[in-house]
């Protein structure tokens, strides 16, 4: 996210797109701007995401959410997108591997995309020109 405010304050063009968070009854007909460059979506869901268990209507807001970012990506409206929580939204089945990695192989070559989240797929992390590894280890 910093990363994301970094590059909106220089004056470039941002998505943030959080697929898994809900409950402000958003969706991508409500960004929320933040400056004159940086648009953050989340999908129009009355609940945060936390398993395999999401309605269809949620899977529908997600879906939208999903190909809205892909499309003004595919565009080039944005420098940086970043999809947070994209490798959760892919382990409970609500976007496909598949489309992410053809998403990411015929991206507009100015487009610096950021994919967040646990456990990403090894197919992603193959292609990707950074890993960025967080771990947590608690001290007894």
């Amino acid at each position: 996210m910093v990363q994301a405010m970094r590059v909106a304050g220089q004056g470039h063009a941002v998505l943030i797109a959080q697929f898994l968070k809900g409950g402000i009854g958003q969706g991508i007909e409500k960004p929320m701007q933040f400056g004159q460059g940086l648009e953050w979506l989340r999908p129009n869901i009355q609940r945060s995401i936390k398993g395999a268990d999401a309605t269809l209507a949620e899977r529908e807001a997600i879906a939208e959410l999903w190909q809205h970012a892909e499309m003004t990506s595919m565009r080039g409206q944005y420098t940086l997108v970043v999809l947070d929580e994209l490798s959760l939204a892919m382990q409970y089945n609500l976007i496909s591997e598949a489309s992410v990695l053809s998403f990411l192989e015929h991206r507009p070559p100015q487009v610096d995309v950021i994919l967040t989240g646990p456990d990403m797929p090894e197919s992603l992390l193959a292609i990707a020109d950074q890993v960025t590894e967080f771990r947590r280890q608690f001290m007894p």
